[in-house]
């Protein structure tokens, strides 16, 4: 019985070391692997999954982000984050949250880390993802340094963001979709658009000119509209100065006493709501697309 006994508490003994052993093993492989990721320093030029890394200039990024108005109200998205300076930009001069998206973990992890030594990490994150997966339809603000194909591929998702949202890319265009702004450094450039909504088609319109059968037909390219207004019976005329800005529509055209009016309205879908008026006189309308 003895001899059982003793043989227990050595197998009891060796199971014990073995667990000290293995988990000795494991937290020196933690430890080690949190002292390389700690350590982790990228390299200008380095490869990533379809770009280089290469940082946006300090004036660049502060330019970017001023373009685009962005204030604590936002939540900017940077696709391709690497080192996280433009999100902690955003977070730490202009009170934004954002969100980096980031395909190199150690990237990720790294840019991160540096958020946390801003101070930001409260309102400044950095995921690990592919920006063609991620969902970043939230954003009222979307910030990238890509390549030309990317950003052509990106331009469909984009452009399906709500009317309104602001983009700001580092050197490269979004093809024939001209920016509404391009943004000068002294060494650099940027381009900034606003996403468009979707206005072109017949819309019928209630409340203009005393005129109870009002169309109104509008082209477009992106954010350039032009089309025409019918009063009526009355021919069709060109509409006067068109300009879309977000879901904001504006123009001029000649009622039917001859005097010049002024159109604002909000584009909501297939619905918008409108004011017409000039220096006298100013009324609302609705309308809406079949």
């Amino acid at each position: 019985m003895k001899s059982l006994i003793r043989f227990t508490r050595s197998v009891a003994h060796g199971l014990a070391l073995l667990a000290c052993l293995v988990w000795g093993s494991s937290s020196v492989t933690a430890l080690a692997q949190t002292k390389a990721d700690s350590t982790y320093q990228p390299q200008v030029w380095q490869a990533g999954k379809d770009v280089v890394w290469v940082p946006t200039p300090d004036e660049l990024v502060t330019k970017m982000l001023q373009a685009a108005k962005v204030t604590k109200d936002d939540l900017v998205y940077d696709l391709g984050a690497g080192d996280g300076k433009i999100a902690i930009a955003a977070g730490l001069e202009f009170g934004a949250r954002a969100v980096g998206i980031e395909y190199n973990p150690d990237m990720a992890a790294f840019a991160q880390r540096n958020a946390e030594r801003a101070g930001v990490a409260d309102r400044v994150r950095i995921i690990r993802g592919d920006i063609f997966v991620e969902d970043f339809s939230q954003a009222t603000v979307v910030t990238m340094y890509l390549l030309p194909e990317l950003n052509l591929r990106l331009r469909p998702i984009l452009l399906k963001m709500k009317p309104g949202t602001r983009l700001v890319t580092n050197s490269f265009s979004m093809g024939d979709w001209e920016p509404d702004q391009i943004i000068r450094t002294s060494q650099n450039s940027g381009y900034f658009w606003i996403v468009p909504a979707q206005v072109q088609g017949r819309w019928n319109l209630n409340g203009i000119d005393n005129n109870p059968v009002v169309s109104l037909d509008l082209q477009q390219r992106y954010q350039h509209v032009g089309g025409t207004i019918t009063l009526g019976k009355l021919p069709p005329q060109n509409l006067l100065t068109p300009e879309l800005q977000g879901d904001q529509l504006r123009f001029r055209f000649i009622d039917t006493s001859n005097r010049l009016q002024t159109v604002k309205a909000t584009i909501r879908g297939n619905q918008l709501d409108g004011e017409v008026g000039n220096s006298f006189s100013n009324s609302s309308f609705k309308g809406s697309r079949p």
